[in-house]
């Protein structure tokens, strides 16, 4: 499987983008402060987040007896310049084309 495909296979699970979401808000949590959040099991947060990290959506950083968790936007970043970014060029040069020859006109 390659990086793209781990990338899609973790955010196709609403449970997985609502962790990102969380750590989006607020980086650094605990698998206890996650866990929380989400009305499942800890060792179900846990396969979660697993996920995310073999995805390299999710990195973790010791910090004496926690393991915290952090987010990792640069899949996501990758994912949107392959994807999205090349089909909506076409379009924003075309508004930026447009402007310019609004602005030409007397």
């Amino acid at each position: 499987m390659d990086d793209d495909d781990q990338v899609f296979r973790a955010l196709a699970d609403p449970s997985r983008r609502f962790l990102l979401d969380l750590l989006f808000e607020r980086d650094g949590r605990t698998l206890s402060e996650l866990e929380s959040e989400l009305e499942m099991t800890r060792f179900g947060v846990a396969k979660h987040l697993k996920v995310l990290e073999e995805a390299g959506l999710v990195v973790t950083r010791r910090s004496g007896r926690e393991k915290l968790h952090f987010l990792n936007p640069v899949p996501i970043r990758l994912i949107h310049d392959r994807w999205i970014d090349k089909y909506t060029e076409h379009h924003v040069q075309a508004l930026v084309d447009l402007k310019h020859a609004l602005e030409e006109e007397p």
